[in-house]
């Protein structure tokens, strides 16, 4: 078991979150060390401290530089980087320092996560006890892992919906205007499908044609949005110091989704260009 307290402190004039680890902190979570070890945390003592590593990039911090954290109180803690991690999950926040340091500089320390690992991982038997062991604290939530996750993640599940359903409108708003620039497309071409339909086009390849053009347009479209959408997720995800991961499985469906909506915006006209009389559309000007 291994609790972690937190708070916010002001390093460079900007808030950050500090949190003091307990000595055997590495026996419950692993911190992903980028440089430096898990030998280095019951190690930190007073002036010791663990930076995530995209806060020492942002700041110019290496392994031995000192930071300076003024606390709530007004209270200066001056610590040195003992070592850099790049955790899976902003639970531990920017700066870590140990228990010790943390109680000695932050007023009222409590601890905002205790971590439990039990031999036989993750059982009925063991959140039930631990929900007895518990029953006195109303205000202390038991979670399994991958109960956490989903907690965790509940906003930000919500968050995408909504950008989904954003999508959706834009996907029905481009429906429209493909639409629209198709039949343009066939009035413009009516003598053009007139020839190609006198020397032996079927009304079949004519509908295939513009079928075609459309989910050509529609992939132009995800060609584009797609990698610009990347990019900007990618942005801000370094700007959040999170983790950036390129979800596959979801572009693959929204580029099939692009073909589906190339395919549903050409039936219109393509039943139009394939149903075009051939002498007037030869004396189409």
């Amino acid at each position: 078991v291994s609790g972690v307290r937190q708070d916010t402190a002001r390093a460079f004039g900007k808030d950050v979150i500090v949190s003091g680890l307990a000595p055997r902190f590495a026996d419950t979570v692993d911190l992903r060390f980028k440089q430096g070890t898990a030998a280095v945390i019951p190690r930190l003592g007073a002036s010791g401290a663990i930076l995530a590593k995209g806060y020492a990039d942002d700041h110019g911090l290496r392994i031995g530089s000192p930071l300076t954290l003024t606390t709530p109180a007004g209270r200066r803690l001056t610590t040195r980087i003992a070592a850099l991690v790049e955790p899976k999950a902003q639970l531990t926040g920017e700066v870590m320092v140990s228990q010790t340091a943390f109680d000695k500089r932050f007023a009222r320390p409590s601890d905002m996560f205790v971590f439990v690992r039990t031999p036989d991982g993750t059982s009925a038997a063991t959140t039930a006890g631990i929900n007895r062991a518990i029953a006195g604290f109303p205000e202390v939530d038991v979670r399994t892992r991958r109960a956490w996750i989903d907690f965790r993640g509940k906003d930000t599940q919500q968050f995408l919906m909504l950008l989904y359903v954003l999508l959706a409108l834009s996907v029905v708003v481009s429906l429209f205007g493909m639409v629209n620039a198709l039949v343009l497309t066939v009035f413009e071409r009516t003598r053009e499908i007139g020839m190609m339909r006198a020397v032996g086009m079927t009304r079949r390849q004519v509908r295939r044609m513009v079928r075609h053009e459309s989910v050509i347009t529609a992939l132009i479209g995800a060609g584009l949005g797609l990698p610009l959408g990347l990019i900007v997720a990618a942005a801000m995800a370094g700007a959040l110091h999170m983790p950036f991961i390129i979800p596959v499985g979801s572009l693959v469906i929204f580029t099939i989704v692009a073909i589906v909506a190339g395919v549903l915006a050409a039936i219109g006209p393509a039943r139009r260009a394939s149903r075009l009389n051939v002498l007037n559309a030869l004396h189409y000007e």
